[in-house]
C-alpha cells in the first residue's frame, strides 16, 4: 500500500510522518525504515526505526530511489514499512516522475507498506497519485 502525505512546504508534513513512523515501531511485525535527505530526523525518529540518510549514498532521480528501495527490500525480506521524507529532496520535483515512481512501487512484488511526504498542492499531482493521499 503507497500513502501519500501532501502538502506546501511548512505545513506539517514531517510531524505527521514522524509519528506515523514512531508508531509503527511500536506496532510492525517486521523492520521499518524511513528514508531521508540528511540526518534532520536523527532525534525525532524511535532508535528502533532505520533511519537512513540517503545523501551519504549518491543516489539521485525517481529511477536512483526506486532502485536503492528495491535493493532494500531485496537485502531484508522483514522490512514492512518504508517511510520516505521529501522525495522531492531526493529525486527532483518532476510530477509525472513522481507518478511512474508511484507506479514502480506499486508493482514492486511485496508487502511492504509506504508512506512518501510530498511538498505540493493535491491539485499540481497526476491522478494515481492522487488516489494515494491520505492528509486530504
Amino acid at each position: 500500500m503507497i500513502k501519500v502525505i501532501i502538502g506546501k512546504k511548512g505545513t506539517g508534513k514531517t510531524k505527521i510522518l514522524v509519528d506515523m513512523v514512531n508508531s509503527a515501531v511500536e506496532s510492525a511485525t517486521g523492520n521499518v525504515v524511513c528514508i531521508e535527505k540528511g540526518t534532520k530526523l536523527t532525534y525525532d525518529v524511535k532508535h528502533s526505526a532505520r533511519l537512513v540518510d540517503i545523501s551519504a549514498y549518491g543516489v539521485s532521480g525517481y529511477q536512483g530511489v526506486y532502485s536503492f528501495v528495491a535493493g532494500m527490500l531485496a537485502a531484508n525480506y522483514d522490512i514492512k514499512e518504508i517511510f520516505i521524507d521529501g522525495i522531492f529532496r531526493m529525486a527532483g520535483d518532476d510530477q509525472a516522475g513522481l507518478s511512474e515512481f508511484v507506479s514502480m512501487l506499486e508493482k514492486l512484488d511485496s508487502e511492504v507498506d509506504f508512506v512518501l511526504t510530498v511538498s505540493a498542492d493535491a491539485s499540481e499531482v497526476a491522478d494515481n497519485v492522487k488516489a494515494c493521499i491520505i492528509n486530504k
